[in-house]
């Protein structure tokens, strides 16, 4: 079953586990367990960057890196890393200056903003930075190599 969806299953074990190496490298960091950063967007390395990358890499082994199916999950995996980095970051970034802003505002004119608009959970990080953008293009690369041999 493996060789016949290769590139499916190279590209859906490397992003299941980039998230499982996630609290694995916080662990490694700061010497403490984050066991919900296994289920969390954001973070080392990440998980979408290795499961397209893996997926092109696959797709280039086993159609051949002059098809034109490589050229357009290579362009996909692009697209996908460089939104990862610059716009899910700079939103996520959006959202803490927002939230700063929310609490400036009632510190400083001794008001409740009732508004649900200001009340909405909205996640804390939502991009990555570059580092961790490259450590999961490495870790969907490295896993797609591996499975090949194993399939």
């Amino acid at each position: 079953m493996l060789s016949n969806m290769y590139p499916f299953w190279a590209a859906l074990f490397a992003m299941t586990t980039a998230q499982f190496c996630k609290p694995l490298y916080y662990w490694l960091l700061k010497r403490e367990w984050k066991w919900e950063l296994m289920k969390a967007s954001g973070g080392f390395p990440s998980s979408h960057s290795a499961a397209v990358c893996a997926l092109a890499l696959a797709v280039g082994i086993e159609e051949h890196f002059s098809s034109t199916i490589f050229a357009v999950t290579l362009t996909f995996a692009m697209i996908i890393c460089y939104d990862a980095v610059n716009v899910r970051y700079y939103a996520g970034q959006n959202i803490q200056i927002t939230r700063q802003l929310i609490k400036d505002i009632q510190e400083l004119t001794s008001t409740k903003l009732t508004d649900p608009i200001y009340l909405t959970k909205i996640k804390n990080v939502l991009g990555h930075t570059w580092v961790e953008v490259t450590g999961g293009i490495l870790h969907g690369l490295i896993i797609a190599s591996i499975l090949y041999f194993v399939k």
